[in-house]
């Protein structure tokens, strides 16, 4: 929030209010769609683990293996995500 990257108010402006808007919408993402066991993650650390995903595709003979860095997204925990997710009421309208 400190770094203006801009030369102009008006983008300097901009850029905050998107800043914004991209921290609440993963703080709220955070809240309501993450299973209880990583719910207490920052919003920095959920981004760095759930999304941020490093790997490696190495191939050895006929066959590629696909190596996950240590804090990859299981099946289990997008299984758990997505029926959190799908459990949140709708607004009628």
């Amino acid at each position: 929030m400190t770094r203006l990257s801009c030369r102009r108010f008006r983008s300097n402006k901009l850029r905050l209010l998107l800043s914004l808007l991209a921290y609440n919408l993963g703080n709220l993402w955070r809240r309501l769609a993450l299973p209880r066991k990583i719910g207490h993650w920052s919003l920095t650390s959920s981004q760095q683990r759930l999304v941020k995903t490093g790997g490696r595709l190495i191939k050895h003979a006929r066959y590629y293996w696909l190596q996950l860095a240590e804090g990859h997204l299981t099946g289990q925990r997008f299984a758990s995500m997505a029926r959190q997710i799908a459990a949140l009421p709708v607004a009628a309208g």
